[in-house]
């Protein structure tokens, strides 16, 4: 089979049996192009079907010769191995070629967090007078009230806010649903965007929906939400490497160090894992002490004997 076809039919089925975002599936079909180019540069344009373990283990050499980082490797592989196990679903090759290729090994890289001080101070930056403010305002508020992602604020929709019952309809990865409580303080300043300048918007034809818009009544894109919390971040002088996930991480993290249920923070995140959402109990080792002085069989009614 031709690469063309082959990433084409790849392509369905992530959009198809995969179910994932527009943004995912770019990133997936990148990392094939970049083997299906490796292929025409060094391989004399070897096809899918004759690519073999010592190709695709040559490939990698030659990222890891570019100077991508191990993160990087990894994804591009992880991508790459998704493509072979569709391949075989498709009974389009026997024999996978990326079978027992392993990606370098990774440092567990803990995210940076703002403290409740710290978003404070991001948010008070906020000017409510401009154009603009109550909408930001209203943003940062979802971001740290809710936890959610950055693609999820922008695809949040007025249908699915449930203002008296303080909760949200949120549409993650994989198009799966969730209800996420929000905050008083959240509501109100969306209560005061959509009051206000929401309404002065232009009605665009496939936004009118959408919670957060730009100046053309078309729903913000994630890099504008980026940019916008970057803005606020450096104005309020904070030096930290802050993106709009800082705000989900913060919102994690917030509520383990109060002793929330790591389900229920699970649950709200939309991690499909635990394991994926006990990250957050590894980010203050005052935490990990006090749990374990609490709950720990031999720190119980502690006896010298």
């Amino acid at each position: 089979m031709d690469w063309h076809s082959a990433i084409k039919g790849f392509t369905m089925y992530l959009k198809l049996e995969r179910s994932l975002s527009k943004h995912s599936i770019e990133a997936y079909v990148d990392d094939i192009n970049k083997l299906a180019n490796y292929t025409i540069q060094h391989l004399r344009d070897k096809s899918v079907n004759d690519l073999t373990r010592m190709d695709i283990e040559a490939f990698i050499a030659n990222i890891f010769k570019n100077g991508l980082s191990d993160r990087s490797q990894s994804r591009i592989l992880s991508g790459i191995k998704a493509f072979f196990k569709y391949l075989i679903i498709e009974d389009i090759i026997v024999d996978n070629p990326c079978s027992g290729i392993e990606g370098p090994k990774l440092a567990k890289v803990l995210p940076d967090t703002l403290s409740y001080e710290e978003i404070q101070l991001i948010i008070a930056q906020v000017d409510l007078s401009s154009d603009f403010g109550h909408r930001d305002r209203a943003i940062l508020e979802t971001l740290y009230a809710c936890g959610i992602r950055v693609s999820e604020c922008t695809e949040l929709k007025c249908s699915n806010l449930f203002e008296q019952a303080g909760i949200i309809k949120v549409v993650g990865k994989g198009n799966k649903e969730r209800l996420v409580p929000i905050g008083e303080k959240a509501i109100h300043h969306i209560k005061l965007y959509k009051d206000g300048l929401r309404n002065k918007l232009p009605q665009t034809k496939g936004h009118t929906d959408f919670l957060f818009l730009n100046r053309f009544g078309k729903k913000l894109s994630r890099i504008s939400i980026f940019n916008m919390v970057k803005k606020y971040t450096l104005t309020a002088g904070i030096k930290k490497d802050i993106s709009p996930h800082t705000f989900r991480h913060s919102f994690a993290t917030h509520l383990v160090e109060g002793g929330a249920n790591l389900r229920a923070v699970q649950e709200m995140l939309g991690h499909e894992s635990i394991t994926t959402t006990e990250i957050y109990t590894h980010l203050d080792s005052n935490f990990l002490r006090d749990t374990i002085l609490a709950y720990h069989p031999r720190n119980n009614n502690l006896k010298l004997s």
